[in-house]
């Protein structure tokens, strides 16, 4: 089992900046990747972005060059750097580890994201 605590989310103004942490613990030899994706209500939930842990990272073209996706494999822990907010970045984000051999993905509590026009 892994275990996810995101933290970091808020309301910010359009053009401001957030960096949502989220620390793993638990069976972290199991973890192939980690990323973040975000919810709004009504709609499916969308990738963000993605490390793997080799530190190759993959964007949704829709937070390509204002978010980046870090990892410090010391603390176990995954950060999503958010610079120019848009108000259609407000959503749910949630930190996913994805475990070796196809198992389901682990998921975070999630935590808010607003951004104010």
């Amino acid at each position: 089992q892994v275990q996810l605590v995101e933290s970091g989310g808020g309301l910010v103004q359009a053009g401001g900046s957030l960096r949502l942490s989220c620390a793993a613990s638990g069976s972290i030899f199991s973890i192939n990747a980690m990323g973040w994706y975000r919810q709004v209500p009504g709609k499916q939930r969308e990738l963000v972005a993605t490390i793997t842990n080799g530190g190759k990272t993959n964007y949704a073209d829709s937070v390509k060059g204002r978010f980046t996706i870090s990892r410090d494999n010391a603390k176990n822990t995954v950060y999503l750097q958010m610079n120019s907010l848009k108000p259609e970045d407000t959503a749910v984000y949630y930190c996913a580890a994805d475990p070796f051999g196809g198992s389901s993905f682990y998921w975070g509590q999630g935590t808010q994201v607003t951004v104010s026009s």
